[in-house]
């Protein structure tokens, strides 16, 4: 057991001051023990290895709605506007082009899922929340006059109410499902994108759709990752991923969570992050003997989950007009710890008492390259009362010490995602858990019978693979997550500009390819709720689409001009010292898993680059706030406009 831990639990440090660095000495050879020459590389992407592509395969699909969807499906299908995605960012965007005067009719989404929800329809694994309370996650709840059942709603919750919002809003039969986007590319003399779309799991394109604008809301998680070991495909038992949860083997459903075909197995999961700590509570009461294989251990604070009391509901919570935005900018202010903070804290949760998570969306108070290792220092400073609350938690509640200890995170709260939960702890005083702590080197390989760690084999019935989601670090632009191959103007390639120059304006769009456009987050701003940043830039494209079509009479194309992208890449540029406290984290995907760090080993113009690529650091109020005024000013500056 390590040193610092051990006089932590004995109480023998009196000079705060010593223990502190010793703790972040701690933090050091943890954070070194974990890095990897192969950063994001040391997993597999199931889509690209033929033998583990059934780890894609739908569960869920629904062939009636499949068809229903593919009917109009007609090679040449025209759609004035095209949606590529049709989760709650598809939605958004749809919703607030409606609300600026444009027919359902003009609209379209196509989706790999087999209906609305984007993640929330993959995920269905048992003991599925969102971590961000309800009543901010959750868009146009005023629109739609609803009231979460529980103050952090579950997932079959919110891929009911994304399905509610498209029957509101006319759009329930406006989706083209079970099909992906595989290429796309500008047709200047028609002034219209060309896609070439396939059935999901499938190459060969069989279909055409032709768009004025294009709308790419395809997520920044949306890649499922495997261990990158050897023989995942060997296993004789049954493995899948928690995205694609099988719930014939495990029995239950994702209305009930009652796993009666575990029983009598013994059930494998291999990652602790935030699905894993809402699975295995689960798995834990219904399986024989649950092993818990953990390379980081994850910073688990309470969650306080209670249902929705509709007399506070009435009075406290949706009392006014407006008060979900301001609700959420309530929320991002505590989280960008804004200058001053809001006399009141509406949410009043343990995200919303995080002071430090601006290391990694972005801080309210200016923070200039020379000032950066002072940023950090106070970070660390802050960070440390929150993070010794955590561990002490942690051996509050697990009796066994030992397993206590390997449960603790020894890293500064925001390099990992930080999880909320009221069970995850308690599941390891069971006598049917066992937490296999593989010390930062993850397990060496799956077996016939099971999973190995160093050279010990544990044999599993059932493994299930909770190792979440490529980083979108890995591919910061959204052609690339979404594996479709963008061609502007001129055979210019989306994704080879992005990872070029980065140039972008407003991190929305960008020159030679018109009307096209995505919202982030390289070069926009970020917060801890992503749905708050949907809906601000879903609002923001409509907006500019509305005056555009307002200002030109005819069919309008919209692009940024060179200067406008290159400026705004340059103010993005100016901030990045705000994320300096990324550097030297724990291995993570917020992180390349370690990979960042190589960016001070990079010559000055290859830095600028980076920089250039990064979010906006003076928090998402301040970003929020530049985009209105730009809106305000109502000439569209930075834009060029076309009519044909």
């Amino acid at each position: 057991m390590a040193t610092a831990a051990v006089e932590m639990i004995n109480g023998a440090h009196t000079d705060p001051q010593l223990y502190a660095m010793k703790v972040h000495q701690k933090y050091q050879e943890e954070r070194v023990k974990r890095t990897r020459p192969d950063g994001n590389f040391q997993y597999v992407e199931p889509g690209k290895d033929g033998k583990l592509r059934s780890f894609l395969d739908d569960p869920w699909v629904d062939e009636s709605t499949i068809n229903s969807s593919s009917k109009d499906l007609i090679d040449g299908t025209y759609s004035k506007f095209l949606i590529i995605g049709a989760g709650l960012g598809g939605l958004l965007f749809a919703v607030r082009l409606i609300e600026s005067g444009v027919s359902p009719s003009d609209v379209r989404f196509i989706d790999a899922a087999g209906g609305f929800g984007g993640t929330w329809y993959w995920n269905r694994y048992p003991g599925l929340m969102c971590d961000i309370e309800s009543y901010i996650y959750l868009p146009l709840l005023e629109e739609m006059d609803y009231m979460p059942k529980q103050k952090y709603a579950s997932g079959s919750e919110i891929r009911q109410y994304s399905n509610a919002i498209a029957k509101k809003y006319g759009l329930s039969d406006k989706g083209i499902f079970h099909r992906v986007v595989k290429n796309m590319t500008w047709d200047d003399s028609k002034k219209e994108w060309n896609l070439k779309v396939a059935v999901y799991g499938e190459e060969v394109v069989d279909a055409t759709l032709n768009a004025q604008f294009v709308i790419m809301a395809t997520g920044l998680l949306v890649l499922p990752k495997l261990p990158g070991v050897s023989s995942i495909d060997s296993f004789n038992g049954s493995v899948f991923h928690t995205s694609r949860w099988d719930y014939s083997v495990t029995g239950g459903s994702p209305e009930d969570a009652t796993l009666t075909k575990l029983h009598d197995k013994n059930v494998g999961i291999i990652g602790t992050g935030a699905t894993a700590v809402q699975a295995i509570p689960v798995l834990a009461r219904h399986a024989k003997h649950l092993y818990v294989f953990q390379r980081t251990p994850s910073s688990v604070n309470r969650r306080d989950n209670r249902p929705t009391d509709p007399a506070d509901w009435k009075t406290s919570i949706a009392n006014k007009k407006g008060w979900w935005w301001e609700r959420n900018a309530n929320f991002a202010a505590f989280i960008c710890q804004n200058d001053p903070l809001p006399e009141v804290n509406l949410v009043d949760d343990e995200w919303s008492k995080l002071k430090t998570y601006a290391a990694l969306v972005g801080s309210a108070k200016p923070v200039n390259p020379e000032d950066a290792a002072a940023h950090v220092t106070d970070l660390y400073a802050k960070d440390f009362p929150y993070a010794e609350a955590v561990r002490a938690r942690t051996s509050q509640i697990v009796k066994d010490q030992e397993t206590a200890e390997k449960l603790k995170h020894w890293y500064p709260t925001w390099c990992k995602r930080p999880c909320f939960h009221d069970e995850y702890l308690q599941t390891f005083n069971q006598p049917n858990t066992t937490l296999i702590h593989t010390d930062g080197n993850g397990i060496s390989g799956i077996t016939a019978k099971g999973v190995l760690v160093g050279e010990k084999e544990y044999p599993v019935d059932v493994l299930i693979i909770a190792t979440g989601y490529e980083s979108p670090s890995k591919y910061i632009d959204a052609p690339t997550r979404a594996g479709i191959a963008v061609t502007g103007r001129g055979g210019l390639n989306l994704s080879q500009k992005l990872l070029g120059t980065g140039d972008t304006l407003h991190g929305i769009a960008s020159r030679d390819f018109p009307n096209l456009f995505w919202p982030g987050p390289s070069q926009a701003g970020v917060t801890a709720s992503q749905v708050l940043v949907l809906d601000t830039l879903s609002r923001h494209v409509a907006s500019i689409i509305s005056t555009a079509e307002k200002q030109k009479s005819g069919r309008v194309t919209i692009e940024p001009t060179t200067e406008a992208e290159t400026q705004w890449g340059f103010r993005v540029a100016s901030m990045s010292a705000a994320g300096s406290a990324m550097i030297g984290c724990t291995p993570g995907y917020l992180n390349a898993e370690g990979m960042m760090d190589m960016v001070t080993q990079l010559p000055p113009e290859e830095q600028l680059k980076m920089a250039k690529k990064g979010i906006w650091g003076r928090g998402f109020h301040d970003y929020a706030r530049v985009l209105e005024e730009w809106r305000n000013e109502g000439s569209l500056q930075g834009l060029e406009i076309n009519v044909s």
